[in-house]
């Protein structure tokens, strides 16, 4: 293919072909019945051209010589046809000729384990679920992904990067009378083969899940008031991705989302100035994390990512935003210009993006704490077009009093303003606190677009938040 594609490369100021191929098998065991084991294969590759100040694109699953010569020649006619209605003149577009390697670091994979070992797997950690008659649904899953991509740039660039990521799934669902509650976990997303089962600690979590889901049948509602809240990573890293992650995009503050996913609080001119949020808040682009969900050396256009601080000590340092945006905003951004497959072309994208470690520990914050609430597993979320209103909803709950935790408590839920919430951050816990976790699920962009995320993060608590409910 790298010889294909230098052979059909079209005489343009920039060209790029970018190879996708990925695997996906996904083994779920429900109600202790095996459920049909799901696996699919999807290659193809994108054309990418710049010419006389535009650019054009396009996709094709059909990678033989004529297939690709088509898609050369769609590419360099939207090109033309775009050029007089561009927002970005791409002669200002730095040329990429980038060169690496990287594969994603596996101990155990998937491949060398039977498929029957790993079914039986799935089985008994979703027999152990059923504890109770009260619980009525309980499944445990595996999903395994193996993406390899390679991309080639005029100017001889080349690069080859693979991922192999596992994300494990527990849930458990349990009934009495009129009320039904669910406890789950399926955010232990992360690059590695098997071996990061053990990581995560699968195999401890199902009776611990069933526990804790019959606790919250007979527990009262969490109440409704302004209290202190102590955050759980569970729960931190969809806090950071609502109301930092896509704020914080560069297309989405220049307007680009405005019809689709929304805008955001977020203006051109608070880049370098604007304090997000307390001096505990440090926040970084972190593509270099081993193991973490998206960590990867380059990104989609070519780009080589290093870590950065997104908020230092507070303040607003840099968007999220690929070379072609920052060139269109004249801000500083990152590499994190990305797309979910060959089908689609890249466009600002969270990656890694994490909350750096403090320095309290999980009992320094629950003791500082005199009348409070504790909350973990996000099922629920709403936030508005700007993402800055926003209101979350978690699985798990228990009441924080005179500096210890407390009784159980169902259905806690909070809201509050991003331009204000994360100047009310109060304590940042330690690297004991700290979780990698990541979603697969994250969705943007016309046509649309979810691409894997990765989000680490330690237990933080929060002053004055608006707590309430179920009732």
């Amino acid at each position: 293919m790298r010889e294909r594609f230098r052979e059909l490369a079209p005489a343009a100021d920039f060209w790029s072909f970018r190879m996708v191929s990925e695997r996906n098998e996904v083994i779920q065991v429900r109600q202790d019945v095996l459920q049909p084991v799901g696996s699919y294969r999807d290659v193809g590759v994108m054309v990418s051209v710049i010419q006389d100040g535009a650019a054009g694109y396009a996709a094709t699953s059909d990678l033989s010589r004529s297939g690709l010569q088509e898609a050369v020649k769609r590419a360099l006619s939207w090109a033309e046809r775009t050029r007089s209605g561009s927002v970005v003149d791409f002669t200002e577009v730095a040329q990429r000729s980038p060169s690496g390697e990287y594969h994603a670091p596996v101990e155990k994979p998937w491949t060398t384990v039977p498929l029957g070992e790993k079914v039986d797997l799935a089985r008994r950690e979703c027999a152990r679920l059923k504890t109770d008659e009260r619980i009525v649904d309980w499944s445990a899953s595996l999903w395994h992904m193996d993406i390899e991509q390679f991309l080639v740039t005029s100017g001889d660039g080349e690069v080859h990067q693979h991922y192999e990521a596992l994300i494990p799934g527990l849930s458990v669902t349990a009934n009495e009378g009129s009320e039904t509650i669910t406890r789950s976990r399926g955010d232990y997303a992360r690059q590695g083969g098997l071996e990061v089962l053990d990581a995560v600690g699968f195999s401890e979590h199902a009776p611990l899940l069933s526990e804790e889901v019959l606790q919250l049948l007979a527990a009262p509602n969490c109440p409704t008031g302004k209290f202190d809240v102590l955050l759980d990573p569970t729960q931190m890293y969809l806090q950071i991705h609502e109301s930092i992650g896509h704020p914080l995009e560069l297309d989405r503050i220049l307007g680009d989302e405005r019809n689709y996913a929304g805008t955001s609080f977020v203006t051109p001119d608070m880049i370098g100035s604007y304090r997000y949020g307390t001096e505990l808040l440090n926040i970084t682009f972190d593509p270099e994390l081993a193991g973490e969900f998206a960590s990867y050396p380059y990104d989609d256009d070519g780009t080589k990512a290093e870590k950065q601080y997104i908020i230092h000590e507070g303040i607003l340092k840099r968007a999220l935003g690929g070379v072609i945006s920052q060139t269109r905003a004249g801000k500083p951004g990152v590499s994190c210009s990305r797309a979910c497959s060959w089908n689609r072309p890249p466009i600002d994208r969270m990656a890694n993006l994490n909350l750096e470690p403090g320095s309290s520990t999980f009992e320094e914050m629950v003791s500082s704490i005199e009348d409070g609430v504790f909350m973990a597993q996000n099922n629920s979320w709403s936030i508005d077009d700007s993402r800055n209103k926003f209101q979350f909803g978690c699985e798990y709950g228990r009441r924080i009093r005179n500096g210890e935790l407390a009784e159980v408590v169902k259905k806690p839920n909070y809201k509050g303003i991003s331009a204000t919430f994360w100047r009310n951050l109060k304590m940042v816990g330690n690297r004991a606190t700290f979780q990698m976790l990541g979603t697969p699920y994250c969705g943007k962009g016309e046509p649309g677009q979810a691409v894997r995320v990765g989000h680490a993060s330690p237990a933080c608590v929060f002053a004055d938040v608006d707590v309430f409910g179920g009732e």
